[in-house]
């Protein structure tokens, strides 16, 4: 009923079209500064917001400037309603073709009722992402050789999904890493295959693994790391062969780590807390972390 009563005020008052009308200026926007930002070699002045949660738009956009993709199609784990990603503005500024996957129905339904889903190429999958299925699950969905970039965000097994991932080597990859662990500490989560960061614990901040686990297992898969956001949730990795063809430099985790800028430590009632550092090194002591 809520759901009806909605629909028909946002027919009434259109506004779906308004919001049409302010992602297109967005997208517009969003062009203009990309092109008026200066060749700086600091890929973190690149950074840029446009559909992403901080500055990976802007990063993505120098990456692909500076290497040459053939494929431009990308696929990225985890969108939630694809209204703040980090392939959004690939598939409707330039227009490359996309898979996208997240574990929720009512997000991929909301996703195949706008706009962009018919204007462009984009295959929505309501899936739970694990290292068991990422093969068969891409192999099935997607009918590219290669891809060009893809984003893992699961808040969760990220690495296990990544080193599990055999069936394509994409040219730039985009992963989560939790800052909390620190640039030293090469550790994950042990892998669970239904894990859950609100289930694991109340507080949200044990999850993932570190940016030196992530710079250790790109090394093994003949990846470099070449940033980190400045916000410190996401490292860009590039595939060896195609970094050799540009003058982006290699960086080691702790050239590149930023340290996390946002608060997500919770109480048992889900709600934010102050920041505190202490109290987190506390939680995480507590868990288990398999050094890798």
């Amino acid at each position: 009923m809520i759901r009806f009563i909605k629909d028909k005020i946002y027919k009434l008052l259109n506004i779906e079209n308004i919001l049409k009308k302010q992602t297109d200026l967005k997208i517009l926007t969003g062009i203009s500064l990309l092109e008026k930002k200066k060749d700086s070699e600091n890929i973190n002045d690149h950074e840029l917001k446009i559909f992403s949660q901080f500055g990976e738009d802007g990063i993505i956009n120098y990456l692909i400037k500076k290497i040459q993709i053939k494929n431009k199609t990308f696929v990225e784990f985890g969108v939630e309603d694809f209204e703040e990603a980090n392939t959004r503005f690939l598939l409707e500024a330039r227009n490359w073709n996309g898979l996208i996957f997240d574990s929720s129905n009512i997000n991929i339904n909301n996703i195949k009722k706008k706009d962009y889903y018919w204007r462009y190429n984009l295959i929505a999958k309501k899936e739970f992402i694990t290292a068991e299925n990422i093969n068969e699950l891409i192999k099935i969905n997607f009918k590219y050789d290669e891809i060009g970039l893809m984003s893992i965000d699961v808040d969760g097994n990220d690495y296990w999904i990544w080193k599990s991932l055999e069936i394509v080597k994409p040219t730039i990859i985009i992963i989560e890493y939790n800052a909390r662990f620190g640039p030293n500490q090469s550790v994950a989560v042990p892998y669970k295959k239904n894990f859950d960061r609100k289930v694991a614990h109340y507080s949200t901040i044990y999850f993932g693994a570190s940016l030196k686990a992530l710079y250790k297992l790109g090394k093994l898969k003949n990846y470099s790391l070449v940033a980190t956001n400045m916000n410190g949730n996401n490292a860009f990795f590039v595939k060896n062969s195609e970094l050799e063809k540009t003058n982006i430099k290699e960086k080691t985790p702790e050239e590149c780590f930023n340290i996390n800028s946002f608060n997500e430590l919770r109480n048992k009632s889900g709600e934010i807390l102050e920041r505190n550092l202490e109290e987190e090194k506390k939680i995480l002591k507590e868990f288990p972390l398999i050094n890798v």
